[in-house]
């Protein structure tokens, strides 16, 4: 068996262990509540026809947001958005901020008709929505007060000390680590959106919190604090020691194939020239969470 495929292995046992009544915590009653879903397999002719393109996101900075200055819709995903979809005859990127629990059944109901909000592609969305190949790589870290006093490097420090409280965006990848790696409901305060979380924090009300280590570099450039960033890390299986990647991207209806198939191309070509992480480096983002050869084939485990 070959170490690509043990990962995707271990992926999938890793994400299962947050099934059951922890996958109904994350996903929510509208996801689980059978939301209509909208056969658009002509969304490619219709938003090039229309000149321009519905995003939704969920005001997670540097992923997708609202500038306060301008008003105006900005960050990693919106801004390659726009990017790939001038390429591809749709000049204009419009957005409709929900929270990120919204995101999905949004786009199966049609709301908007792409998730531009730096989505983890896990199997389990795999099941619900398509994705293109990730964009970035996602590697975890914790938010915490400057000194680390509690020591927290991994979720296990919350195992190990009940005392301890971690604060997760709802239903995002980081919650469903933190209940896979054993972590207490009881000791898992989510938030809505990334400010609540840094106040969280601020006013002591919990002791850390998880996040993709962009998120949380970007969150202490830009409301500093006496604060500081853990190293990043990939999550490892316990069960097969193998570390279990992860990568963000843009998810589609399942019926999409043609815009799917456009994106992709197009992002292929970003990559190769470099023109993608001149697009996201002012995110924050580097060469390191480029990434790679790696797809969103492989993400879903073989979907």
């Amino acid at each position: 068996m070959t170490r690509a495929r043990q990962s995707s292995l271990g992926r999938r046992r890793f994400l299962a262990r947050a099934g059951g009544a922890g996958a109904a915590a994350l996903l929510g009653p509208t996801l689980l509540g059978a939301c209509t879903r909208v056969g658009t397999g002509n969304t490619f002719d219709r938003i090039r026809e229309q000149g321009y393109i519905n995003v939704g996101f969920a005001n997670e900075a540097p992923y997708g947001y609202t500038d306060l200055a301008t008003g105006e819709l900005t960050g990693e995903a919106p801004e390659l958005a726009r990017a790939i979809f001038a390429e591809l005859g749709v000049p204009e990127v419009r957005g409709t901020q929900v929270q990120f629990s919204g995101l999905i059944p949004g786009l199966l109901g049609g709301q908007f008709d792409i998730v531009a909000a730096g989505m983890s592609i896990t199997p389990e969305r795999c099941a619900e929505v398509a994705f293109t190949d990730p964009d970035f790589l996602s590697r975890t870290a914790f938010l915490v007060p400057e000194g680390n006093p509690n020591g927290i490097e991994r979720f296990d420090a919350f195992v190990d000390d009940p005392d301890l409280t971690l604060c997760v965006m709802n239903a995002t990848i980081e919650q469903e680590m933190a209940l896979s790696q054993g972590v207490p409901a009881e000791q898992i305060q989510t938030a809505p959106d990334t400010p609540s979380a840094y106040e969280l924090l601020q006013t002591g009300r919990i002791d850390a919190v998880a996040l993709t280590s962009i998120s949380l570099r970007w969150m202490l450039d830009q409301r500093g604090g006496p604060f500081e960033v853990t190293e990043a890390f990939f999550p490892i299986d316990p069960e097969t020691g193998e570390e279990v990647v992860g990568g963000g991207g843009f998810a589609l209806r399942p019926d999409d194939h043609g815009l799917l198939d456009a994106f992709n191309a197009t992002l292929a070509e970003f990559k190769e020239s470099g023109r993608l992480l001149e697009i996201i480096e002012p995110f924050g983002f580097s060469e390191q969470e480029l990434p790679g050869d790696l797809t969103a084939r492989r993400l879903c485990e073989g979907a």
